[in-house]
């Protein structure tokens, strides 16, 4: 056994520690980012609990897992006298079933696309458009054409930027006052480029 006295010299306070900063970190949970989720928490129950309640899933693996063939002979066999209990319990906890009824139907919820592209990218873009129109050959050859893209990557890219509706109409603003050849009147049709 070691002495005591070695024991005690080990010991040095850290005078660099902020003792109320390393006890809040400490005890700290952590914050829920989402409001459903938040507004239903209860902060007396474990994690797994709060999630049961809720209709959620803790652990992937236990709420989906995989298929063993002995439990699924059982099953059609009429064994497995568990599988009864197992419902009855999440009957029992399934107390806050709305909270995974909002969260599905926020996820199912359709999104605006907020897609951007760059202000560089898109000038460079609507410099080759205003030159070659559509001949994406031509592009690729451009002696502005640094990061040396290939036909089919200027043509991909003219794509997206026709995608993007508020950019794309800006352009159009811009250019369709001057006169184009016939080349170029394809660009600004509906069909595909």
């Amino acid at each position: 056994m070691t002495k005591l006295r070695k024991q005690r010299r080990k010991k040095v306070f850290r005078h660099n520690v902020n003792r109320k900063r390393l006890r809040n970190k400490i005890t700290n949970k952590g914050n829920i980012g989402c409001k459903e989720v938040k507004d239903a928490w209860d902060s007396k129950k474990s994690v797994q609990v709060n999630l049961a309640t809720m209709g959620l899933s803790y652990d992937p693996n236990q709420t989906i897992g995989i298929p063993k063939k002995k439990r699924e002979l059982q099953e059609t066999l009429g064994f497995n006298r568990n599988n009864e209990d197992k419902q009855e319990e999440n009957l029992r906890l399934n107390i806050k079933q709305y909270v995974a009824d909002m969260l599905e139907a926020d996820a199912k919820a359709p999104r605006v696309k907020n897609l951007r592209l760059p202000k560089s990218q898109v000038e460079w873009i609507t410099y080759l458009l205003k030159k070659y129109g559509t001949d994406y050959r031509a592009m690729a050859q451009d002696s502005k054409n640094y990061y040396q893209e290939t036909w089919k990557q200027l043509r991909q890219k003219v794509r997206l930027f026709r995608k993007i509706p508020e950019q794309f109409g800006k352009f159009l603003k811009e250019n369709l006052g001057q006169n184009f050849d016939s080349d170029n009147e394809n660009l600004y049709s509906d069909g595909e480029i």
